[in-house]
């Protein structure tokens, strides 16, 4: 599958960024800016979310593909890969599958563990929605019914957009998100030892990576490193922009 994608400066070491569950390549766009400056940045639509096309079939295994499918059309023969969340799980299969097409691993805020369902409110309140409603505000009005966190809120209304009919739409496949739920909650299994060097980022307030997560990683990567991101909950790029650059970037320039 051909993703939709954006580019950011023109040299340096390639940088592919793959955004979370729900998300889309703009919650990237800040950092993605910054790191441009000594790096050329790849942001891009996971299948099913975003600008990028529509499929029933969702799994690890193809959309893993999927960014060797983009770093052949962008003749790209080795990148720095960093995924979230289910983006991260993207970036740990392709280690599995394409490892020599990688310089550097960096996965913020996930482990490779299987994960228990905790999306049931978003799948619930994202279907609620009225999509004949007046305006971005009546819908907005309806997701606050079950979303009470504002910033859950915000990052869901980015899905929203106007069709020509004046009618609304979402840019995600939810269906198809939906039907292959237990497939982005799966653990990723490995076919043998991971040897590129690996950055785990995870927040200060996270619970996605564990202690006895890192005992597990420890023992398929043979050049890992965990970084604790202060003040920082699961979203760690949106709570600390700011430390989460400067960990970023020493793994990615000084190791």
């Amino acid at each position: 599958m051909q993703l939709y994608l954006k580019k950011y400066g023109e040299s340096g070491k390639a940088i592919i960024i793959i955004h979370g569950l729900f998300g889309m390549l703009d919650n990237w766009h800040s950092i993605a800016k910054d790191l441009s400056i000594t790096n050329r940045v790849y942001t891009v639509d996971a299948r099913n979310h975003g600008q990028s096309p529509h499929s029933p079939v969702m799994n690890y295994r193809v959309m893993a593909d999927d960014i060797w499918e983009l770093m052949q059309s962008e003749s790209l023969s080795e990148v720095i890969l960093m995924g979230h969340s289910m983006g991260g799980k993207v970036a740990l299969m392709f280690a599995n599958k394409f490892p020599e097409k990688l310089d550097k691993l960096v996965v913020v805020d996930i482990a490779p563990k299987k994960y228990e369902p905790n999306h049931t409110l978003y799948f619930e309140a994202l279907k609620a929605i009225n999509l004949k409603a007046s305006g971005r505000k009546e819908i907005e009005e309806q997701l606050a019914l079950r979303i009470t966190n504002n910033g859950e809120l915000l990052f869901l209304l980015k899905n929203l957009y106007r069709k020509d009919n004046g009618e609304f739409g979402l840019k995600i496949h939810l269906e198809a998100i939906e039907n292959n739920y237990s497939e982005i909650m799966d653990a990723i299994t490995f076919t043998k030892p991971i040897t590129i060097p690996t950055l785990f980022i995870k927040g200060e307030h996270s619970r996605y990576i564990s202690e006895d997560d890192i005992v597990d990683i420890k023992s398929v990567f043979t050049q890992v490193s965990f970084s604790t991101i202060p003040g920082a909950g699961h979203w760690v790029h949106a709570d600390n922009a700011k430390g989460f650059l400067v960990e970023l970037k020493q793994f990615i320039h000084n190791t």
